[in-house]
């Protein structure tokens, strides 16, 4: 069986969720450098893969696959390994509601609003914006407590083990913790806490982070 392929660049949160899957599994992979910040995109040959010119990419005995959160179904169905889905359909359609939480929600604000402003923008040599900070941290205090909520009696967004969900989520977390808002944003969420300190104890040795 051939090693897995994933295209993309390290730095993206949707790449490291890939991996984060990955590495979970216990599975082999190459990581293939795709910038698609380059002048002109990344290039007809990588459209081929992704046609909207997103990353992650995923390749794997032909078959190929684009969106992270398919691509990481797909690795926990397709290899051996532990389970990382829940198999009774609550904690499952949570796993999938926490997933969509991140996507449609925390990652422009948790990682756009406040994280680039606050960290991004001054090595950019670029003032943080006030106001889309305000924005964000409002917007950041409504998902924090979304996600406090899901499954209030486990120890993992969507259960008692490491899921999907669970995977998806760190790469943005990790960098949302990085900036000063995050001491006072997550005070009000202690069960979230909790899952972070369990996520950088779990996760942090994958060293894709």
């Amino acid at each position: 069986m051939a090693r897995p392929i994933v295209y993309g660049a390290a730095y993206s949160v949707y790449v490291q969720a890939v991996r984060l899957t990955l590495w979970a599994k216990a599975i082999a992979y190459d990581l293939v450098d795709i910038d698609v910040f380059a002048p002109g995109g990344p290039g007809p040959e990588y459209l081929v893969r992704h046609p909207f010119g997103r990353i992650p990419a995923f390749q794997h005995d032909g078959v190929q696959l684009y969106e992270t959160a398919p691509i990481c179904r797909y690795v926990d169905e397709a290899f051996p390994g532990p389970v990382l889905q829940p198999a009774h359909p609550l904690p499952r359609a949570v796993m999938g509601q926490a997933i969509s939480i991140m996507d449609n929600y925390a990652y422009r604000y948790l990682v756009w609003g406040v994280y680039f402003e606050r960290i991004e923008a001054p090595r950019q040599g670029r003032s943080p914006d006030p106001d889309k900070i305000e924005v964000a941290r409002r917007q950041t205090s409504v998902c924090l407590g979304a996600l406090e909520r899901l499954a209030p009696s486990s120890d993992w967004l969507a259960g008692d083990t490491v899921c999907l969900a669970d995977l998806h989520a760190a790469p943005m977390f990790r960098l949302f913790m990085q900036t000063p808002d995050a001491d006072d944003l997550m005070q009000p969420n202690p069960r979230l806490q909790a899952w972070w300190s369990r996520v950088e104890q779990r996760v942090a040795p994958a060293q894709v982070l």
